[in-house]
């Protein structure tokens, strides 16, 4: 019902809304330092997307690309490049120069769409080990993790007729908190609720133009 491309000439029914004040903006105003890292085949959606369909570059963020293998179908090689985007996330950690770390991994999803499950469960394994060793080194020095997915993927790999499932989901997505204490998150939440619960915890305030509401109770 909205318009897609600019260059399809279709008619559509509402205009897109006009998005403004993404989380990387408001971190950048409050002269915080950011990095957002992935491998190549998820790369625009820790920078485009994440910054609110725009390519803009905030003052105080980084950013930085790890290449994705040059294989066929990435069931040839489930791993992808986790271990290289973990490496060079956790030199940067160590330098302790950030305040804010995107990192996104994209085997589960990537590797899911082949519909290959031993090759999918190779990839969550993969994913798991690098964010294990990420939330170390984070909850070494006193940070928070936020582990989050915008979709499903790798968790139905069997569709209904016993044949190979490579296409998204729509379950419920895991939002788990680690290093914050005690704290009790509400349930039924949506995506847009991720960056709210973000200021929060780390003691800014939520701008008017983010319609969500913290996870936190």
């Amino acid at each position: 019902l909205m318009q897609y491309d600019e260059k399809m000439e279709r008619p559509y029914a509402f205009e897109l809304p006009e998005l403004v004040l993404p989380l990387p903006e408001v971190l950048s105003r409050a002269g915080l330092h950011q990095y957002h890292s992935a491998e190549t085949e998820k790369y625009p959606h820790v920078t485009y997307f994440f910054n609110a369909l725009n390519e803009n570059v905030y003052e105080g963020e980084s950013r930085h690309m790890v290449p994705s293998p040059k294989v066929a179908t990435y069931d040839l090689q489930p791993e992808m490049s986790a271990p290289e985007l973990t490496a060079q996330t956790l030199e940067r950690i160590a330098q302790k120069s950030e305040d804010f770390f995107l990192i996104n991994y994209a085997n589960p999803d990537m590797v899911g769409h082949t519909g290959v499950l031993a090759a999918a469960i190779k990839a969550c394994e993969a994913a798991d080990h690098g964010l294990g060793q990420l939330v170390d080194a984070l909850l070494a020095q006193d940070g928070v993790v936020l582990v989050v997915a915008d979709h499903g993927n790798a968790e139905v790999m069997i569709d209904v007729d016993g044949g190979p499932h490579t296409a998204h989901t729509t379950n419920p997505v895991p939002f788990i908190v680690i290093g914050a204490g005690d704290l009790e998150l509400r349930s039924g939440g949506k995506l847009a609720d991720v960056a709210p619960t973000i200021l929060q915890l780390m003691g800014l305030d939520q701008p008017e133009q983010m319609s969500g509401k913290s996870l936190i109770v």
